[in-house]
């Protein structure tokens, strides 16, 4: 079997294991998808990728390098953490964007990624990536529907302020909720949420002092937890969790995707501003941090720092 060049990546935290980590193939060359899914099945991350070149329909686009997503459970078409730490991987190793552009009068490089969306426009600004995200589709959850997970996550009803299914190529049911208090107090029936098929983001404004006091206390046990004297992160503005029990992944540390379609219906809907910032992982131990930003043309990015905590070569 051939040796290939690999890294593991954290993502989304400038500082080691405060992340969401990230398993990256840089030559999937030559592997099947049955090749793909057990060795992701066997690192056990949220998220493997495998980099191939593009398609000729990606070539046609000005794609730079094509991905393959997968969970230990399956492939998805697209997911915002393995975007980014997947580009930090390749240019690492060397990889050249072909395009570049520039914005209000600042030079940015573009990279193009190809994954099961189509293509995806990556920015980058210094050490910071960030990925144009993808178009959303957006419904109204049924009441049975959100009936059942309220009661999977242990949510009564007023706890809930709005509700939205929401599809960038994933699907999440974004929830709303009260305080930040809450989001972090949530205690769910993973089982539940698993027979229910649903992945479940939830979220909360973050305007009280006493939030902002409670996500710092998680923050300093984030960064105790993980050994190291870091830093303090910046407090969020949004205080977020998710939760994937139907892809395996009881709680994902720091959510790309989720955190885009999140980004698109909460601006969009006049409940945070156009550029904020979003914190996730506090309740695993983490400090991941998502920053927002709609530009003039109404695109929303979603981007983060990413670091670089193992490189080697596996055999596959």
């Amino acid at each position: 079997m051939p040796i290939r060049a690999f890294k593991q990546i954290d993502v989304f935290t400038a500082t080691p294991y405060l992340g969401n980590p990230l398993a990256v193939v840089l030559d999937g060359a030559g592997l099947d998808d049955e090749a793909m899914q057990r060795f992701a099945h066997w690192t056990n991350l949220s998220e493997t990728t495998f980099v191939l070149p593009p398609t000729e329909a990606g070539r046609a686009g000005g794609a730079d390098y094509r991905v393959r997503i997968f969970t230990p459970g399956g492939e998805l078409p697209f997911a915002g953490h393995p975007t980014l730490g997947t580009c930090h991987a390749w240019l690492e190793a060397g990889g050249t964007p072909r395009a570049s552009g520039a914005a209000g009068g600042t030079p940015r490089h573009v990279i193009v990624q190809e994954c099961g969306v189509g293509l995806v426009r990556i920015r980058r600004r210094g050490h910071r990536l960030a990925f144009a995200a993808p178009p959303v589709q957006r419904s109204t959850p049924g009441p049975a529907l959100l009936a059942r997970v309220a009661g999977a996550l242990g949510l009564k009803a007023p706890q809930i302020l709005a509700a939205q299914v929401l599809d960038n190529g994933p699907v999440w049911l974004g929830l709303l909720l009260d305080s930040p208090d809450t989001v972090l107090a949530l205690d769910p029936d993973h089982a539940r949420l698993k027979e229910l098929g649903q992945k479940v983001g939830v979220a909360s404004v973050n305007r009280s002092q006493d939030a902002i006091q409670l996500i710092a206390r998680s923050s300093r046990e984030a960064r105790s937890f993980a050994g190291h004297d870091a830093p303090a992160s910046p407090e969020p503005d949004l205080v977020v969790r998710a939760f994937a029990a139907p892809i395996g992944v009881n709680e994902d540390p720091v959510t790309g995707s989720l955190n885009a379609s999140l980004a698109q219906w909460l601006i969009a809907d006049g409940h945070l501003p156009a550029a904020y910032l979003a914190g996730q992982g506090e309740c695993l131990g983490r400090a991941g941090r998502v920053h927002i930003e709609r530009d003039a043309d109404g695109q929303v990015w979603v981007g983060g720092e990413s670091v670089t905590c193992i490189t080697g070569t596996v055999t596959l």
